[in-house]
């Protein structure tokens, strides 16, 4: 039998139960872009690889979301995998009301029009196939079109509420 830690007093569910369990959870930042009348992008640290066969991923959107509007219709989106340099890039796009795409964000248009970010240490551009309803938010299911794994580098991280980077 191996010792585990004491469990605390449950809490029932609620936004609240839901946001602190998952401060505990590190997850990789991504943004994800589309092309609109402006281009749009956003922040995500619920990208997931959904399958291998055909290539599938999946990422949450809220329905308040600025990019909402845009998501919701758009053909192609655009994946971008943040490294740890680029704090400031994942802040500008998580920012209501910032100027993702001004003078400060280095982008062009790339396959399909889909917004690429420079610099990022990957990048994808999919095809989005499903829209699911899931509470305040929508899952988007996308199917890879093309991509660049770059050269690697050092992820951005998600935990306790900020950006940080992997330790060794």
């Amino acid at each position: 039998m191996t010792a585990a830690p004491e469990l605390g007093t449950p809490r029932t569910a609620s936004p609240d139960l839901l946001r602190a369990v998952f401060r505990q959870h590190a997850a990789g930042v991504a943004v994800i872009t589309a092309a609109g009348d402006r281009p749009v992008g956003f922040t995500a640290t619920s990208l997931n690889s959904v399958a291998a066969e055909p290539p599938l991923i999946s990422f949450g959107v809220g329905t308040s979301s600025s990019s909402w509007p845009v998501i919701a219709t758009a053909e192609h989106v655009g994946v971008h995998i943040l490294g740890e340099h680029q704090r400031e890039l994942a802040a500008t796009f998580a920012r209501s009301g910032a100027d993702r795409f001004g003078p400060s964000t280095f982008w062009r248009s790339g396959p399909e029009g889909v917004p690429l970010l420079d610099g990022v240490l990957a990048w994808l551009v999919c095809r989005v196939v499903a829209r699911v309803p899931a509470g305040d938010h929508r899952i988007v299911i996308a199917q890879v079109v093309e991509g660049d794994p770059a050269d690697g580098g050092r992820p951005l991280v998600y935990h306790q509420g900020r950006f940080t980077a992997l330790r060794d």
